[in-house]
């Protein structure tokens, strides 16, 4: 059976602590978060998002959803079976 490819979430936080000019400390502070929360956040390795952490980094960013996450489509392929 042939496997879709339906693209991924990118987690842009690593560029917004870089624009807001806020270290990850303090960032973790604010937001009431672990820090190897935030480096998980910020190195894309989180498998569920969760809602509320994503408002409180919102929130201490004072950001919008889309400039923390970005959705990248998967490349246009061939999607016939093999």
């Amino acid at each position: 059976m042939y496997e879709q490819n339906y693209g991924f979430i990118q987690i842009k936080l690593a560029e917004l602590i870089k624009q807001r000019g806020i270290s990850k400390n303090k960032l973790s502070h604010r937001a009431e978060m672990q820090r190897s929360q935030i480096n998980q956040y910020c190195n894309n390795q989180v498998t569920r998002l969760d809602t509320a952490v994503l408002a409180r980094i919102c929130t201490t960013l004072d950001c919008k959803i889309e400039e923390l996450l970005e959705f990248i489509p998967s490349e246009m392929a061939d999607n016939s079976e093999p």
